[in-house]
């Protein structure tokens, strides 16, 4: 999912038309929404599926009526947090980078440091399943 709202934000800024905003935007909102359901389904440590599905369901729901809320209703990108990445936009430098376009690579040590955390996470809990588990077989 990641890769899909890469793919469309490098799309978008290499030709800025309506379709490929919305496809990035889209996909934004959508790797947004399945990293709120991974944080909450971790932090609280939800195992039984039942209680997983009850807990994930709004974010799913939320997250298609905003997707299909800004694709078929009102594209409103100026409003609240994203209002100030784009505030003091300026044109493409040399025709090549915008404001966004920059703070998009400004991004890319947060992503490195994430995923470095998912990583460590997703160790660490296999090797305590397998502590467990091993406890339970002797």
């Amino acid at each position: 999912m990641s890769m899909n709202s890469w793919f469309w934000s490098a799309v978008f800024h290499t030709r800025d038309i309506d379709i490929t905003k919305r496809l990035d935007f889209s996909s934004a909102i959508a790797v947004l929404g399945f990293s709120l359901i991974v944080s909450i389904l971790r932090t609280f440590d939800i195992r039984v599926e039942a209680a997983r599905v009850m807990v994930s369901a709004p974010v799913p729901a939320l997250v298609t009526t905003h997707i299909l809320y800004i694709n078929f209703y009102k594209l409103d990108y100026a409003s609240g947090l994203a209002m100030l990445l784009e505030i003091y936009d300026f044109p493409p430098y040399e025709g090549y980078f915008d404001a966004h376009s920059i703070w998009h690579l400004a991004t890319v040590p947060l992503t490195i440091l994430w995923w470095s955390f998912i990583r460590d996470d997703a160790e660490f809990r296999t090797s305590s399943l397998l502590k467990k588990s091993k406890t339970k077989a002797k």
